[in-house]
């Protein structure tokens, strides 16, 4: 669940990161977000593979795998909050 949880949410802050480029808005936080979000979605996605090897499940669509999907989501709304404020204060 963790994987599917970090999946979208960086296809999410990449997708907003490039319209914000598209208009012209500084949209650093958002890119920088996107690719911490990338690089866990490929570690879980290494350990998914390596579940499944072991295993035999691709997915662990259990309720602690989904408690650890929202401290990732968390996790990277706090990133995107710390690097937005510095980013503000940047310009300001």
């Amino acid at each position: 669940m963790c994987e599917l949880m970090t999946i979208g949410a960086a296809i999410l802050f990449a997708a907003l990161a490039a319209r914000a480029r598209r208009a012209g808005r500084p949209a650093r936080a958002l890119g920088t977000t996107a690719l911490a979000l990338w690089g866990a979605a490929l570690m879980w996605s290494v350990d998914c593979v390596h579940a499944y090897l072991e295993e035999g499940e691709l997915f662990d669509l259990s309720r602690d795998d989904a408690l650890l999907g929202a401290l990732i989501l968390a996790c990277a709304a706090a990133l995107f909050a710390a690097l937005r404020v510095r980013e503000v204060r940047a310009a300001a």
